[in-house]
């Protein structure tokens, strides 16, 4: 048969109650009926405050109170839903009331758990310049590292050799220790252990205890073709080594990538200006280009205007992590003598009246605008 009381009559309040009564109702309560504030009637108050607590789990989930209206104790676990979820965020906000909500755990059989000794290394980041075309080819290399390499003598325990940690005397192997604070107990984490429960009486000669040792490692780096400055590489565990049997970190290689002399990179594309004499470009031309993998033959049509740009496809940066390549831009750059020849003079006077231009001014294209327009 279920003893259980209602709820809402635990707490003293109706079945209409707002979220703030119910809230009220319990800090009251709670204040009232805590086993630390009546050490001559432990027993009764604990059971008191354990039925308080559990109404107030109930009611204050929005979720488990209307199913407790609905199907009452059924509705929240039979015989009225056992112990409270302590992680849940209705108790958020009663800190200053109890301490520590790992009290009332402890109260309800649950007992907080002493912090792992395990620890995971730190991450490390190590930069690394490398040449523009190496970017592009991809290039194997070394590096240097200074690192905490787990101890192989304990095996990163910091133990000596036979020997294992004991419980630690100021919290009994808990890793928590209490304190009194008026009526109520507050737990905190043992300054003396850090919250691991043990204290390592015997440490490892090597170590000192430590369970890692500072060492020098060369590390093999691939590095992909196509990577651009700044970008990150990740060499899983080659980070600090790992305390008390803890996995190791990792490294993160940032690269750094010197600029090249005459090609420009945007995005995987690259941008290169070449300059060609007037008479090239009025006539038109061949000329050799430069790119990653060589020179490259490029035909500049008669005609060709100032600021003209040809594409040489494929010709640009790898696409990285792909088989693809981005593509070379040809920026020409009609360049006029600063000094002419006796001879090159007349033969340009000669040739003035049939290539001279009304000097009017130009008007401005739909595009132009829209460039002044975008900025």
């Amino acid at each position: 048969m279920n003893n259980k009381r209602d709820y809402y009559e635990v707490l003293g309040v109706s079945r209409e109650a707002s979220d703030q009564e119910i809230k009220s109702a319990y800090r009251k309560l709670a204040l009232q009926h805590h086993p630390d504030r009546n050490p001559g009637d432990q027993e009764a108050s604990e059971e008191r405050f354990k039925e308080i607590t559990e109404a107030y789990g109930v009611l204050a989930d929005s979720d488990k109170r209307a199913a407790y209206d609905r199907f009452g104790f059924a509705g929240v676990g039979g015989m009225g839903g056992g112990a409270p979820d302590f992680s849940s965020t209705v108790f958020s906000g009663f800190e200053d009331l109890f301490g520590s909500f790992f009290d009332l755990e402890d109260l309800f059989g649950r007992g907080r758990p002493r912090r792992s000794r395990a620890e995971r290394g730190a991450d490390l980041r190590y930069e690394l310049e490398i040449a523009f075309e190496e970017a592009a080819s991809g290039l194997d290399t070394k590096i240097k590292i200074p690192r905490s390499e787990t101890c192989s003598s304990c095996r990163g325990s910091g133990s000596a050799n036979g020997t294992q940690p004991t419980n630690c005397p100021a919290c009994g192997g808990r890793g928590q220790v209490r304190y009194s604070q008026g009526f109520f107990t507050v737990s905190r984490t043992c300054p003396q252990c850090g919250g691991i429960g043990q204290i390592n009486r015997n440490p490892c000669p090597d170590c000192r205890g430590d369970g890692c040792v500072r060492r020098e490692k060369v590390l093999g780096i691939k590095i992909p073709p196509g990577v651009d400055d700044g970008t990150r590489l990740r060499v899983s565990g080659e980070g600090e080594g790992g305390r008390h049997g803890g996995p190791p970190g990792d490294l993160y290689v940032i690269l750094k990538v010197r600029p090249h002399a005459y090609f420009e990179r945007r995005g995987d594309d690259l941008f290169v200006k070449i300059p060609v004499s007037i008479t090239q470009a009025a006539l038109g031309t061949e000329i050799k280009v430069p790119t990653l993998n060589g020179q490259q033959k490029m035909k500049i049509p008669d005609g060709t205007q100032p600021g003209a740009v040809f594409r040489l496809r494929g010709h640009g940066m790898p696409v990285l992590n792909s088989r693809g390549k981005g593509d070379l831009y040809v920026h020409v750059d009609v360049t006029v003598p600063a000094r002419l020849s006796r001879d090159q003079r007349r033969i340009l006077e000669s040739l003035a009246p049939s290539v001279e231009v009304e000097n009017k001014p130009v008007e401005r294209t739909a595009g132009d605008k829209v460039k002044d327009f975008f900025g």
